[in-house]
């Protein structure tokens, strides 16, 4: 009987608490996803790096062995000026590209990559005056960014998911779910394709050290809005038609980022979705949902009357003009 009742208590209060339960559970598998990712990270790159520092341990040791007129300092020092200033996107070697970082369509990509926060990290500011302009731009710039990509998206999304699902639902009598669900594998399937296998397709072929997984890396992690910078595309040595390629990657990488975030908030209209996301919010309590309905209801017969007495100014305005009957002729119809 004790047990029964510990029981049935116990389950009462992880009812009750449901939500607080979901939510730690959802924070606990968060870390421990952060955790996996690091292990995994680690135990992959940390052999190669390994390698790279040896192999350079390496070369410095015969260099300095064949050039014994200059010292191990100097030749730090130098290296130190020419990593530097290839952090900056400028670099010494012979084979590298000879075109300005700063131009207008390198500028013009830079400042997609900023508002878009993908932010490769090939090309930074030089100056202080720039440093302040880019911090000043991208607190205006980001949230506008925003709200222009938020418009955009919830236009896109009335014309390409919604209207389509309901189209289907009403002509065809399927089930909405149904539908929806069918519709969004569909264009998820249909933006893998045309903004990741097809255009990491032709970087592979534009780019001359790239291969189809190091283009379909750089879509990814472009459109996602990471933005590592290991690979950047248009920065090759003597690149054809590189203003017109930068303009390209522009329109490519906005395009994309409208379409990647169209499929999302297509995926999170989905009823199924909306349930398991249902389980992570805290639910609110019923006098706060009376508080906000009187509100509403108050708010609402307010425009209510508003709009009457502005509906009853707008047709006297509209009405002809009648000149007021005389104090003379009130009188006399008066008495008659």
């Amino acid at each position: 009987m004790l047990q029964s009742l510990a029981g049935s208590s116990c389950v009462r209060l992880v009812e009750r608490h449901r939500s607080a339960w979901c939510f730690g559970f959802l924070v606990l598998g968060y870390v421990l996803y952060l955790v996996f990712g690091a292990v995994v990270f680690s135990s992959v790159e940390l052999p190669y790096e390994d390698l790279l520092r040896q192999e350079l341990r390496k070369l410095k040791r015969r260099f300095l062995e064949e050039h014994e007129c200059l010292s191990e300092p100097q030749l730090e020092q130098f290296l130190g000026r020419v990593l530097e200033a290839s952090n900056y996107g400028v670099s010494v070697l012979s084979n590298a590209s000879g075109n300005w970082n700063w131009d207008f369509t390198s500028a013009l990509f830079f400042a997609s990559t900023v508002l878009s926060t993908t932010g490769y990290g090939h090309t930074v500011p030089l100056s202080d005056g720039g440093k302040a302009f880019c911090i000043v731009y991208s607190v205006i710039g980001i949230p506008f960014t925003l709200l222009f990509l938020t418009a955009v998206v919830q236009r896109v999304t009335i014309h390409v998911t919604r209207r389509p699902v309901l189209y289907i639902h009403v002509r065809w009598g399927f089930s909405k779910q149904v539908v929806a669900i069918v519709h969004a594998v569909l264009l998820g399937f249909l933006t893998m394709s045309c903004f990741f296998f097809i255009p990491a397709a032709v970087f592979s072929v534009l780019e001359d050290d790239w291969n189809f997984l190091e283009s379909f890396y750089f879509c990814f992690i472009s459109l996602s809005t990471i933005g590592l910078g290991d690979y950047v595309p248009g920065e090759g040595y003597n690149q054809k038609f590189r203003e017109l390629y930068k303009i390209g990657i522009t329109c490519y990488l906005l395009l994309g980022l409208i379409a990647m975030l169209v499929v999302l908030e297509t995926f999170c209209e989905l009823h199924e979705l909306k349930k398991f996301r249902k389980m992570f919010y805290v639910k609110k309590d019923k006098d706060e949902d009376q508080v906000h309905i009187i509100e509403h209801d108050q708010l609402s017969f307010s425009s209510i009357t508003d709009q009457a007495a502005s509906a009853k100014e707008d047709q006297k305005q509209n009405e002809p003009f009648v000149a007021p009957p005389s104090p003379a002729l009130a009188d006399g119809s008066a008495n008659q």
